[in-house]
């Protein structure tokens, strides 16, 4: 589930500055998202792949029982992608290039983990990602390899060990800090009802029946929930980018609930403008 069209309250300005090879355009242009033009046999064995990378049921109700400590240090391969990746959402890839085809050799017989941090050609490569595990996979006769992958713990990138054959960087993982006396329970459904109106909007403009509303926490923790709402802002990575960078679970709820507001209030009134104008 992607929301439509995102009006952030931010300048969506990172907050650390990119450390790795920030003056290059997407030096990794090897993966591909699965697209709707994806070959029939493909999204026959893959099928509605986009539709489960935002579904709330792939969110842990709470984070792992054995979380890695913030300050271990450990190495990862690392992915630059064009995209951003939450703890929890699930990640449709394809791999072709012959260096990460050996990669992905290589994780098959390991622990199936490597990290994504987020690329383009105006920041850069960010120094915040989130462990990407290797949920499904499926090698074809040319090598090539089709993935399913889920999010796991948030790393930020404090050492690269090498870039050849691949990228492999030391990271640290990152935890949200405690909120102090917030209501995180409150603003998780506030945040859950703006959601919900700007769903309910946004298929009335499209012309589309309404339909009862969903439950979209599910009985999810503020945290995993926050990663979820998140994930759903597909159309404003760098927006996602800053939000995955968050320690602190009020803020980046507060920051998702602001930014839903102007996106409720933008829908509000176009769909004002088509009531007085129906033809426009």
């Amino acid at each position: 589930m992607a929301l439509p069209q995102l009006i952030p309250s931010h300048s969506s300005s990172l907050t650390h500055q990119p450390s790795i090879n920030p003056h290059a355009a997407n030096p990794y242009p090897i993966f591909k998202p699965f697209s709707k033009s994806s070959s029939l046999s493909q999204s026959r064995r893959f099928h509605r792949l986009n539709t489960l990378r935002c579904s709330a049921s792939s969110f842990p109700e709470n984070h792992h029982t054995e979380h890695p400590k913030s300050d271990d240090v450990v190495e990862l391969p690392i992915f630059p992608l064009p995209l951003v990746l939450f703890p929890g959402a699930i990640l449709p890839l394809q791999i072709f290039e012959f260096r990460y085809r050996i990669t992905m050799h290589t994780l098959l017989h390991t622990d199936l983990r490597f990290g994504v941090i987020y690329s383009d050609s105006v920041t850069g490569t960010a120094d915040v990602g989130c462990v990407g595990e290797i949920v499904k996979h499926e090698r074809l006769v040319d090598d090539r390899f089709f993935l399913i992958c889920k999010g796991q713990e948030r790393f930020r990138i404090t050492n690269v060990v090498r870039t050849k054959p691949y990228l492999v960087a030391e990271v640290n993982w990152l935890e949200d800090r405690p909120s102090g006396s917030e209501d995180l329970d409150g603003l998780a459904n506030e945040v859950e009802s703006y959601m919900k109106d700007v769903i309910r909007l946004s298929n009335r403009l499209k012309g589309k029946q309404e339909k009862e509303t969903l439950d979209l926490r599910r009985n999810l923790f503020p945290t995993p929930f926050s990663f979820f709402v998140g994930s759903t802002f597909e159309g404003a990575p760098r927006e996602q980018q800053a939000l995955l960078e968050l320690e602190d679970t009020a803020i980046r709820l507060k920051r998702e609930k602001e930014t839903l507001r102007n996106t409720l209030n933008y829908l509000s009134a176009a769909s004002a403008v088509k009531h007085v104008f129906p033809s426009s």
